[in-house]
């Protein structure tokens, strides 16, 4: 199974229009579409109308759509030129838009492709205790990913452990290609790690995700290393690294996020949600 595939999206007639039924395998135990999912399904629909692969992808969220609303990506090829492209995917909702992704899509040869750093020192996945779920929720995206503590928990040396900063081995087991858009998927997991730096008890929503694509490695597992970078003025920063088993770096990511206690008590402002109109198949 592809990224595409996965995430369910569909083609239509028209080579710049796809169609994401949001369903609850792509969303979140809210019922809404996991910013990533969106961010993957762009992705794939600009591959699929440009036939180049993305670059790099930078997603702005808007609102949220309601499991059972069907997402209308019209893509634009702004610039198509002999090696590179530059597009834009805009989803809505009936007449809102909901996600608004700027990307550049190709490949060029170059003599010396090397990438700089080294991942973080821990265990094999097998090695590292499950990632515990906070959500009851078992048909949500959540469920279809795989995660193990690598740092802290598997972490070779705790001493050398940065604060703000978590690891996580995460894979699909129904995605048998990695892709751009399977990274944006995984790339879209800081809000974790700003969770994880207040000790569960704050939530995070997303204003933006942005995926860098290096090296589209094969893996069985890979390694999410997320470091939250900041919390300030009730909004929290940070980024990720994604490499593979064998020490790849395959995408970098970097989001901005807004911070909401979880504690009793506090205030949360409701999400606002899209739904279906009235009458259409999907408000059923």
């Amino acid at each position: 199974m592809d990224a595409r595939n996965w995430l369910g999206l569909e083609p239509s007639h028209n080579p710049h229009r796809w169609h994401l039924p949001v369903s609850k395998g792509i969303s979140t135990g809210h019922r809404a579409m996991f910013g990533g999912s969106g961010l993957g399904a762009a992705i794939a629909a600009m591959e699929g109308t440009s036939g180049r692969p993305v670059v790099w992808a930078t997603a702005q969220y808007l609102l949220f759509a309601k499991v059972g609303t069907v997402v209308d990506f019209d893509v634009t090829l702004a610039v198509h030129g002999k090696k590179t492209t530059q597009a834009r995917a805009v989803g809505h909702v009936g007449g809102t838009e909901i996600i608004t992704v700027n990307a550049a899509l190709g490949s060029r040869s170059y003599p010396d492709d090397k990438s700089y750093g080294l991942p973080p020192e821990v265990r094999e996945p097998e090695s590292c205790p499950v990632r515990e779920r906070f959500s009851e929720v078992t048909d949500s995206l959540d469920s279809r990913i795989e995660q193990r503590w690598a740092i802290p928990a598997g972490a070779v040396d705790p001493a050398e452990i940065e604060p703000g900063r978590i690891a996580v081995w995460s894979r699909m087991p129904e995605l048998l290609e990695p892709s751009a858009a399977s990274f944006a998927v995984l790339g879209d997991y800081v809000p974790m790690g700003i969770s994880f730096t207040q000790g569960g008890r704050a939530g995070s929503t997303s204003l933006d995700n942005t995926i860098r694509v290096i090296d589209i490695a094969p893996s069985d597992w890979y390694l999410l290393d997320i470091r939250v970078d900041a919390i300030s003025n009730g909004f929290g920063h940070g980024i990720i690294h994604i490499w593979s088993q064998e020490g790849n770096l395959c995408a970098i990511g970097s989001q901005s996020c807004i911070v909401r206690n979880r504690e009793p008590g506090t205030h949360s402002p409701p999400q606002r949600l899209v739904e279906a109109p009235e009458g259409s198949p999907t408000s059923q």
